[in-house]
Formats: structure tokens, sequence, C-alpha cells
């Protein structure tokens, strides 16, 4: 680990409403994907730890669930819970926004995040969809009335500006040494990216139709000199989503398996054998001791 006294090292929460790009920002940031994205709004479940390590910092970067009003079932309310007590837990928040919008859940988090104390970076993502960008100069100096915090228009998906979000954040960091190998770029196992990374390629393969019913659970792990062996269960709630899932003839779960197979390659730099099984578990996304089970949550 790199230990020197100028040498700074902390936490950054990485906090918005669903869908404003926060797990594609720490995906780029450290330059390796772990955090699952889609166009679908609460993608991600999970706080999940992405590291990048220079020779002068190591930012331990938290992608947080989106945060929502509405908490219909159990999986939503753990959801919000994790976003907002994680910001507790950080030395620096970066507030993610959508370019020019400001909405009632905008609000909602903004303000959960100044009530933090923490010190307070906001990130306008997006900038490569903005037709406009001199709209940003007056946005900038409406939101600076409700919110005092460092401003840096980026781009998540191209990597604009992504260095003058990192110099916003370092001069907040405490003077520390790294906790973590600076090879390291995740504390979560691969166990776990794996299955988020299977989660992912049913959201994007299902759309609409089956979006939030699922989960994944690794039920076999194995790794030979020059393979993987991987047995994921996927969970649905309905005899009716297990059809959708599998599709006619089991082509679109077979589908699922060699996308989510070529990124698990990529991740792990071996051949991976993957295989998936579909099993109805009705409601667990609203029984707290399902996800408990399931690893959602540590106690009820």
């Amino acid at each position: 680990m790199t230990e020197a006294s100028s040498f700074r090292c902390g936490y950054v929460a990485l906090v918005g409403r669903p869908n404003v790009g926060k797990s594609t920002l720490m995906n780029r940031l450290i330059e390796q994907k772990i955090s699952i994205t889609s166009r679908k709004p609460q993608t991600t479940r999970h706080s999940i730890n992405g590291i990048k390590t220079t020779s002068s910092w190591q930012m331990i970067f938290v992608d947080t669930p989106g945060q929502h009003s509405v908490e219909p079932r159990a999986i939503n309310r753990y959801m919000n819970r994790v976003a907002r007590s994680r910001m507790h837990d950080v030395d620096v928040i970066v507030l993610v926004l959508d370019r020019l919008k400001w909405s009632p859940e905008d609000q909602l988090v903004a303000e959960r995040a100044q009530a933090s104390g923490k010190p307070l970076v906001v990130a306008l993502n997006k900038l490569d969809r903005l037709q406009n960008v001199e709209l940003l100069l007056p946005h900038i100096a409406e939101l600076s009335q409700v919110i005092k915090a460092d401003y840096v228009p980026i781009s998540a998906l191209r990597g604009t500006n992504l260095d003058q979000l990192e110099a916003a954040i370092v001069k907040y960091l405490p003077e520390a040494p790294a906790q973590y190998p600076e090879d390291q770029v995740t504390d979560r196992s691969t166990r776990f990216v794996v299955a988020e990374m299977i989660r992912e390629k049913i959201i994007r393969q299902l759309g609409e139709e089956l979006p939030y019913a699922t989960t994944v659970e690794i039920e076999q792990f194995i790794e030979e000199e020059r393979l993987i062996q991987i047995d994921a269960l996927i969970y649905v709630e309905r005899e009716g989503q297990k059809r959708i899932l599998i599709g006619e003839g089991g082509s679109r779960l077979k589908q699922i398996g060699i996308e989510a197979r070529k990124d698990i390659e990529r991740l792990t730099g071996q051949r991976v054998m993957l295989k998936l099984w579909v099993k109805v578990r009705s409601g667990w996304s609203d029984d707290e001791r399902a996800l408990l089970g399931l690893g959602y949550i540590d106690s009820i």
C-alpha cells in the first residue's frame, strides 16, 4: 500500500435519483466495469465500492442505489436505506444530476446530502447529450442558490472532465494511507460481480416485460486452471415471468447467458462455462426474510 504524509485517501459517495448515470460514472472513473448499468431506473440495488489509486491519492467510490420517494416494496425501502446511510459514512459526497434537469427527487437527494454535513460536489452528467452548453452557467448559478457545492459538468459516458471532477474531490479527502492495494478495483467478490452482470443482461433483454422481479444467486463457482464453471439461479416471482425469461425454446435465456459470459470472461480473463436456471420464488422482493436469504439485507 502507498503510505506518505501527503497521501490522501477517503470514501466518496456517488448519490442521486435513479437513472442519472452513477454506475456509468464509477465504471469510467475506475476504468473497469464492476457496477451494472442500463437505461432502466433503479438498476443498482446494492452499495458497491470501486477503488482508484494514483501516486498521491486513493479514492474509494461508493456507488449507491438511486434514491426515490415511493417505496412500494421491501426492496425499495432497503435501497433507500442503503443510499441514505452511506452518505453519513463517507468523506465526500458527489451528487450526480442529469444535465439541466431538476426534479422533486433531485431536491430530496440534495437535501439529504446537505443534511449529512459532508463536503459536496455536484456532477452535472450527460454533457454529451446537452444541445446548448451555454445554458449550463445560468443553471449552475440558479442551483448554487439552493446547493452550496463545487460544480463540475461531465460526461460519464465519454469520460469528459473526469480529471476536473477528481481534482474537486481530492482536496476534501483526509491525509491518510491507502486502505487497499493499488491494483484492487473493488471490495466485492468476483461471485457478486458475476451475479450482477447476469442481472444486467436480464434487464437489458426484457425491457418493460420483467423489469425488477428478478434476482440472481450464484450456486456454484469453480475455478480450474483454464476454465471457470459457474451455475447461476435466477429467481422470479410468478410462473408467467419464468416463461417470459426463458423464451420460446429457451432462446431468451440462452441469449442472456451468451451476453453475460462475454462480460464475465472480460472480467476474469479466463474461459467461462455458464449455466443458468430459473426458479419461481413468490413475492421475494417484498419479503424481508427472502431479502435476508438472498443477501440484500444483513438483518431484519
